[in-house]
């Protein structure tokens, strides 16, 4: 969302273009050091944006808005559950929980009670996994049907129109009329049957049956009435068979205005399901949708609709698409989308702020979303989210009254765009008041102390954005603006320091180009190559300094001032990386050999692994599928889709992968995959003989020392885990010697179960020593000490990682021996603060269930359950907890 909401300051008109080649006309491997010209050239290179205004829905205190749904969804009627997990969606976005994100629209299409739901539900979901087309062939072609959420038969959801007899219709006696009735167009005659005619509608019944002059009349004339012979034709048939057989669309749509015009409801949805049956493109719906929102027709309205939503987000770049979509009225809207408008159009909102946030689909979107908005947080919502639009569009004064209506009605986070506005009409005082009196009015959370950073300066600006750290540690920009301010001091070491803090545990791409520039600055290419190459790895289209420059063009230039390595050098530079555990450092390298003519599918898969430590699943799975595209033969692609099967949680299928490929040829990555994915899959004790031979069957086949270590590793899990603790121990020891660093954990695990702590911590400490990402390491060897160590290293792994959960848990667990309770859901709460984790939440919810703080308890139980529907242990928790509220 960077690229979406840059800061005023990244957008500073009529800035010096940048010439990077100008950087590095320089000596190969010259080091700089600072003098007074190299300053000028720090301020130039080194920028931090200020901190984005996101469009999120973000409550102060997210665990009561999900306790607070979840109570609902407990008790509320069919038709309220999937707006209740929009809302849910909705929180979890703004919390960066993809993963929760996605269930909730799942939760949401799987409870729809309307077809309407079901179809935005659909759509959106079809939207978000719309990288996943390969996912649906390779299931497909295991046998399994993909189609999840294909397209729906719309006619067959709506209940089909019920004739009722007419109440109230003056009538003469039947008898006493014409049995045939001739109605005259243009200078043809079409004869009828009179009371089939007059069944069609009471406005016929009356003029056949009624006082009128008709009634007594042979022939009819209803050439005024822009009908065609053709067209009453068809209409005469339908008044006898109730059916339309081969009818062109154009005579339909003619059909159906004229049985709109008699109130002929039989008629018209028969003309209303037809029409909807033939769209068959985006072309057919464009040019029906007006006609059915003109005539009211909702099966027809839906059914085009569905085309647009399915095609998302190619449709939203068609200006006819948009221009139906966006200038609807709410009867419109009615017809179209039924009670889902607000639904719909957060949709549309937010596929077309993806593609444009500043455009003027945007802005028309979110002001339907206004408008379709019916509850005070649904409104919190859409003023916010229009607020931010406006406000990148510069357009201040409608912005503010946005931010005020969506601030007034509780959402706090909209603060920031008023401080904001303020700020740049000259009133920082003001904002920084404004932020201050937030903090002291709600429970203070690292963004307010971010925002109010940004009105203050010296030593108090630093005290806020340590205090948004200590509150908020994955906040980038405290980190950046700290590390640039020690840039800039010339204090290099802790500048590099600082911005290290947060790239330990959080691989931001903004955090990422800032390092980038601080070697670039030093003059220290091979570094500053390294970072743009895993950026690139990231994000293959990234431009630097604030979007100006392409990062690969930047490469290219750098690549002349660095030793170009060989094949054999880079394999040992991707050695020596990975054996220290530097998964940056390793991602560069296998990004420079990605140039060479190696076998290009070994080294994207070797990426795909990195990524998925790194936690990036989504360039992980990009790296996947490159692997795939570029593997030299079958069996290796048979291997690659297993895991991308695998990944996506399609175990058995990943299974199936394997087989074949080993069916086809013997190869260590088919057997490795089919013992990881078995050792996964099933509960059973006695499948770990089978994963043994797997494995060993693995480390005969052909492989470099990278992957038979990891072999070597995880046949020494198993081992242990079947309490063969010696040849467990031989594979650790046997990874060790070609240099698999993470073995050292399993051995340790080895000494521990031998009852040999002391040789347990020294094997993690020879872990920790080796590895540069070492959290893991220091949180494994707390197991293996004294109380006092313990502590010490957990809070070496909160200053590492504070996303890690383990250490909040342990400390807050003493603290609840030692009887402090206070302290331990203090120790707790701050880390539920930016982290929504379940095992966090159900400790936090045990803890108040035994202090007696019932309410507390049954809170953190609901937002648990947010988290985790199906968690057993949370369940029962709940349960008891329930029964004990007033």
């Amino acid at each position: 969302m960077r690229t979406f909401f840059p800061s005023e300051s990244c957008k500073e008109t009529h800035l010096k273009s940048i010439n990077p080649q100008s950087w590095l006309q320089v000596e190969r491997g010259k080091l700089a050091k600072f003098s007074s010209e190299s300053a000028s050239s720090i301020d130039s290179l080194i920028k931090v944006p200020e901190p984005p205004i996101l469009p999120f829905f973000k409550p102060v205190d997210y665990v009561q808005v999900l306790a607070k749904i979840h109570e609902e969804l407990e008790s509320c009627s069919p038709q309220e559950r999937s707006n209740l997990y929009l809302l849910q969606f909705q929180v979890f976005k703004g919390l960066g929980e993809v993963k929760l994100m996605r269930r909730s629209l799942r939760s949401a299409w799987s409870k729809a009670s309307t077809v309407y739901e079901k179809l935005v539900f659909g759509a959106w979901l079809k939207y978000e996994k719309q990288d996943e087309e390969l996912i649906s062939d390779l299931l497909s072609s295991c046998g399994k049907c993909a189609k999840e959420f294909g397209a729906i038969d719309i006619a067959s959801e709506m209940p089909a129109y019920k004739k009722l007899s007419p109440h109230g219709v003056i009538t003469t006696n039947e008898d006493s009329c014409p049995r045939t009735v001739s109605f005259r167009v243009a200078d043809e005659k079409i004869a009828c049957d009179r009371q089939k005619i007059a069944s069609l509608s009471a406005p016929f019944h009356t003029m056949l049956n009624g006082c009128f002059t008709e009634s007594f009349c042979e022939e009819i004339d209803l050439s005024e009435n822009n009908i065609s012979p053709v067209a009453m034709r068809v209409i005469n048939e339908f008044s006898s068979t109730g059916l339309l057989n081969e009818v062109s669309p154009d005579l339909l749509l003619e059909i159906l205005v004229f049985a709109n015009k008699f109130c002929c409801e039989s008629l018209k949805d028969a003309c209303d399901r037809k029409l909807a049956s033939l769209i068959s493109c985006r072309q057919d719906a464009l040019e029906l949708l007006e006609c059915a929102l003109e005539e009211n027709s909702p099966v027809l309205a839906a059914s085009c609709l569905q085309v647009f939503l399915r095609e998302l987000p190619d449709s939203l770049k068609d200006s006819q698409v948009v221009e139906l979509l966006s200038n609807t009225t709410r009867q419109q809207r009615s017809i179209m989308i039924g009670p889902a408008s607000f639904s719909l159009y957060c949709l549309l909102s937010e596929v077309s702020m993806n593609l444009d946030p500043r455009s003027d689909e945007s802005v028309h979107f979110l002001r339907t979303l206004v408008d379709s908005a019916e509850t005070s947080q649904q409104k919190m919502v859409a003023y916010h989210r229009l607020g931010c639009v406006k406000f990148l569009r510069k357009e201040l004064d409608e912005a503010e009254q946005l931010f005020e209506a969506a601030f007034n009605l509780g959402h706090t986070y909209s603060v920031i765009g008023l401080a904001r506005l303020g700020q740049i009409r000259g009133h920082k005082r003001w904002a920084y008041e404004k932020l201050c009196s937030v903090i002291s009015s709600s429970i203070p959370l690292g963004w307010m102390y971010q925002e109010s950073s940004l009105y203050c300066e010296g030593e108090k600006r630093w005290d806020d954005l340590e205090k948004a750290t200590e509150l908020d540690p994955t906040l980038t920009y405290p980190y950046m603006y700290r590390a640039a301010s020690l840039m800039r001091k010339q204090n290099a070491q802790a500048a590099l320091s600082e911005i290290n803090r947060i790239l330990g545990f959080k691989l931001a791409l903004e955090c990422l180009e800032l390092r980038f520039c601080f070697y670039l600055t030093l003059e220290d290419y091979q570094l500053a190559i390294c970072d743009i190459q895993a950026i690139l790895t990231l994000c293959p289209d990234y431009r630097v300094f604030e979007g100006r420059v392409a990062a690969l063009q930047l490469r290219t230039l750098l690549r002349e001032h660095v030793e170009n390595w060989t094949e054999a050098d880079c394999w040992l530079q991707l050695y020596d990386r990975w054996s220290s555990v530097d998964d940056i450092g390793s991602l560069s390298v296998i990004y420079q050999m990605l140039e060479s003519d190696a076998a290009k599918g070994v080294l994207y898969f070797r990426q795909s692994l990195l990524l998925l430590r790194l936690n990036c699943p989504d360039a992980a799975m990009r790296s996947l599928q490159l692997a795939r595209q570029h593997s030299s033969s079958e069996h290796e692609c048979l291997v690659y889709e297993g895991w991308i099967l695998y990944d996506t949680g399609h175990c058995e299928e990943g299974l199936q992968k394997a087989e074949e490929s080993i069916s086809i040829k013997r190869s260590f990555e088919a057997f490795f995959l089919k013992a990881y994915a078995l050792a996964d899959s099933s509960l059973d004790a006695s499948c770990s003989s089978t994963v043994i031979t797997l494995l060993e069957d693995a480390l005969r086949c052909p492989s470099d020392r990278l992957r038979k270590g990891q072999a070597l590793n995880n046949l020494g899990s198993v081992y242990v885990d079947c309490g063969k603790l010696d040849a467990a121990a031989d594979c650790y020891i046997n990874a060790l010697k070609i240099r698999h660093t993470r073995a050292h954990q399993g051995l340790a695990r080895v000494h521990f179960l031998r009852n040999d702590k002391v040789a347990a911590y020294d094997e993690m400490t020879k872990l920790i020593e080796k590895a540069k990402n070492n959290a893991s390491a220091y949180e494994k060897r707390s197991e293996y000490c004294d109380r006092d160590r313990t502590k010490a290293d957990l809070e070496m792994v909160t200053r590492l990682d504070p996303l890690r959960v383990y250490p909040y848990r342990y400390r807050a667990a003493v603290l609840m021996d030692n009887h402090k309770d206070k302290e331990a859901i203090e120790e707790l709460s701050r880390a539920i603060a930016f982290k929504a984790d379940l095992h966090l939440l159900h400790l936090r919810a045990a803890f108040h269930e035994h202090i007696g703080d019932v309410m507390g308890a049954l809170r953190d139980c609901r937002a648990a359950l947010s988290v985790d529907p199906k968690h057993q242990e949370m369940l029962e928790l709940h349960s008891r907890v329930n029964s004990q509220e007033p």
